[in-house]
């Protein structure tokens, strides 16, 4: 056991879990970074994941500006750490080396210490370019072994729930029923996550984090895997969880008693549920343990009040304003059947009792008052975000009734795909997946009647080599060829940077830090940088013409008068941008057909009408922000 611990502070990147974290702005920010400064956290993940996205979405504000001023105040004592996907950064395509280079030489620039890169498929040649460019702008390379699950549930478990019947013979103690396959062999074994690790470790990785993106990893799991690496491996183990299923808190207990060097935490208010535990708690765990850890406590405290009062500043965007009691351990007596709990957990470890470890852990959070575990999201072993994204699409389609269906489909497509880990964005492929697929199976139609650009795209090979091979009989069916198709970088297309005459005649994207952020975020960041040419351009022709009539005509849609809606509406089932409007005015259109691409939640997702009719009215443009509920086509 180590006698001292590192910790990841993840609250002002891993907080974007939460929907009021997404609105925290550039100010907010800065209120906490002068306590952050005296904190002495080893490391600090501030950017990537959805920042980017999130800043420029919800608040129009540029992240390349977080991480400097972060940066500024932080980074002569915090590592500043960023989460990215592989070649495909934050976007989908597999992109060029030219851009992961530029993009890996800006980051660091901007005051980016250490990138954890992770694949979606744990395909080693999919962070390779990564791995090379961070290290050679002199920063760490942090490689991310994405932990997943075998399924719980025999492949092909689906249209008709497999209840195979057998015939006579089956009375007599035979088997008919062919089709019953042996039970497959487990792919993702301690041997696969370490082969994976080595791989990396190869490639020039600094450290490795057992990265668990869906909260799925229970403790026992944890022992043996962190054991196992830190025999294995000569670089330092890192270890990332949520608590959304409820094995959060207990796993990073053990992986901080069977050796990990460092472990993620966020501070308080910001921890439990889809986020990492709290370090609060890790602290009294580590005092009981004997276990130095080099944070400023008393820091830590201060950034928590401030934190609250940003929460609450926030509420209008909280869904759900669960709080944690409040609780400081510098000066907090803890009540004594609830300290006595985290000597019966650490006493669990010990024994190899994981029972009684989650019991003592889930008394403590359920003393705090951090949210419950989410048992369906742990049954069906998925992450949270794909339920929720399943749950508004079919919504959406007016098909709630058929959840448990798509839920039951989880598992074949899965199989189907070549058994990919469930994170970002191969769970919100298998899950979008699932749900059309519930809906052909409902409608009489064959399971992948019509399978979504992504499943194609992931079948194929375009996204990497997928843990099982595909089928290829199975790939044949979907992507008309049953070879395997990988990436081709050099069929990669730039996004367009046009001219805007409307705004004196300047590019829309004028710096090579803004033209990666159109190619990384081509939706979000194309309104988010037109928006800024329009206030540089109004802000210019006010100075130019003091005195004069500044009226102008920018963005005014002219005056006209609102007809009443008296059709069906399309309306939009999650925020969102519009990235492609498949109909217009006048167009026939049948029921179930797609009308428009929402980009949302990571994804491009489908957006079906539920009516026959003709489009009478579209109210949405190409890269328009919508929130749910929002109309956005009237059908006639």
């Amino acid at each position: 056991m180590n006698k001292k611990l590192l910790i990841r502070d993840l609250t002002l990147r891993d907080g974007q879990q939460s929907a009021f974290a997404t609105r925290m702005s550039q100010a907010q920010v800065d209120r906490v970074l002068p306590y952050y400064e005296d904190a002495n956290f080893y490391a600090m993940e501030v950017w990537g994941g959805a920042v980017p996205d999130s800043v420029m979405r919800y608040l129009g504000e540029n992240p390349w500006s977080r991480l400097e001023k972060i940066n500024e105040t932080v980074g002569n004592t915090s590592k500043l750490t960023a989460l990215s996907r592989g070649r495909n950064l934050y976007g989908y395509a597999p992109y060029p080396d030219e851009i992961i280079d530029g993009f890996f030489r800006n980051a660091v620039a901007s005051g980016l210490d250490i990138m954890r890169i992770f694949d979606a498929l744990n395909d080693v040649n999919n962070i390779r370019s990564s791995v090379k460019y961070i290290k050679q702008y002199g920063g760490l390379a942090d490689c991310a072994v994405c932990y997943t699950v075998d399924s719980k549930a025999a492949a092909n478990q689906d249209e008709s729930k497999m209840k195979k019947k057998r015939g006579l013979f089956s009375l007599f103690g035979g088997n008919s029923n062919k089709a019953v396959a042996e039970k497959p062999k487990p792919v993702f074994t301690d041997h696969y996550f370490l082969s994976k690790a080595k791989e990396m470790v190869a490639l020039g990785a600094d450290m490795i984090t057992i990265k668990d993106m869906s909260g799925l990893i229970p403790p026992s799991r944890v022992a043996s895997l962190v054991s196992l690496f830190k025999k294995e491996l000569n670089v330092p183990i890192d270890f990332h969880t949520h608590c959304t299923p409820g094995f959060g808190l207990a796993s990073v207990v053990t992986a901080i008693t069977h050796g990990a060097d460092i472990v993620d935490t966020n501070i308080w208010y910001f921890a439990g549920g889809p986020a990492a535990p709290a370090i609060e708690l890790i602290y009294i765990f580590c005092k009981k343990l004997g276990i130095e850890l080099d944070v400023n406590m008393e820091a830590v405290a201060k950034i928590n009040q401030e934190l609250f009062s940003i929460r609450k500043e926030l509420s209008q965007f909280d869904t759900t304003k669960q709080f944690p009691k409040p609780f400081n351990p510098l000066t907090d007596t803890l009540p004594e059947e609830i300290d006595e709990q985290f000597d019966i957990a650490i006493k669990a470890i010990e024994k190899e009792d994981e029972v009684e470890l989650l019991k003592a852990c889930h008394k403590i959070e359920a003393y705090f008052e951090f949210p419950k575990p989410n048992e369906l999201v742990k049954n069906a072993e998925i992450p949270g975000g794909m339920y929720t994204n399943m749950v508004a699409q079919l919504k959406q389609l007016n098909s709630i009734d058929i959840l448990e269906d798509a839920m039951s489909l989880i598992p074949s497509v899965r199989a189907d795909a070549g058994l990919p880990p469930l994170v970002t964005p191969t769970s919100q492929i298998v899950g979008v997946q699932a749900v059309v697929s519930a809906m052909n199976l409902k409608k009489g139609n064959p399971k992948y009647s019509n399978p979504s650009n992504q499943f194609i795209a992931l079948v194929k090979g375009e996204y990497g080599q997928t843990p099982v091979p595909v089928d290829p009989s199975f790939r044949k069916q979907i992507t008309g060829s049953p070879e395997e198709i990988p990436y081709n970088t050099n069929n990669y297309k730039y996004q367009e940077n046009p001219v805007l005459s409307e705004y004196g005649n300047v590019n829309l994207a004028k710096s090579e830090k803004e033209k990666l952020l159109l190619e990384l975020f081509p939706a979000v960041a194309n309104g988010f940088l037109k928006s800024l040419r329009e206030q540089e351009f109004l802000s210019y022709k006010e100075n130019d013409e003091s005195g004069k009539d500044s009226k102008t005509d920018i963005g005014d849609n002219g005056d006209f008068t609102h007809e009443e809606i008296t059709g069906n509406v399309i309306s939009s089932p999650m925020p969102g941008n519009i990235f492609q409007i498949l109909v217009k005015e006048g167009d026939e259109i049948s029921k179930n057909s797609v009308v428009i691409i929402l980009e949302a939640m990571k994804m491009e997702n489908e957006i079906f009408s539920p009516f026959s009719g003709t489009v009478k009215r579209i109210f949405v443009n190409l890269n328009d922000r919508v929130m749910e509920d929002d109309v956005m086509i009237e059908i006639v």
